[in-house]
């Protein structure tokens, strides 16, 4: 993981996986793609996501999704929390996997 970035796997089934993820300010997480459909839920802060070359910032509240495949990153613009969805689930993600 991240300096700055703690996540929690929070459930995970044969098909899906929730994961809560704390930000501190400044934490990015670089451009990366993943053979999962992604989509998030700002809990708290504000982060900017960008996903397939295209940015926008997103406070408490606001939502986004990520493709299987599809380039994306994030950047903490507050300390935030984060939840994430994956499906299938990451195995890089499971409880008790670092």
């Amino acid at each position: 993981m991240l300096p700055g970035l703690i996540r929690r796997t929070l459930v995970c089934s044969e098909n899906m996986m929730i994961c809560r993820f704390d930000l501190d300010k400044g934490v990015e997480i670089p451009n990366h793609s993943h053979p999962h459909d992604q989509a998030g839920y700002v809990v708290s802060g504000k982060i900017r996501i960008t996903v397939d070359g295209k940015s926008c910032d997103l406070g408490a509240g606001d939502s986004y999704s990520a493709s299987p495949n599809v380039p994306h990153s994030a950047l903490a613009l507050e300390a935030s929390v984060v939840v994430d969805t994956f499906n299938p689930p990451r195995d890089d993600y499971r409880p008790n996997v670092d």
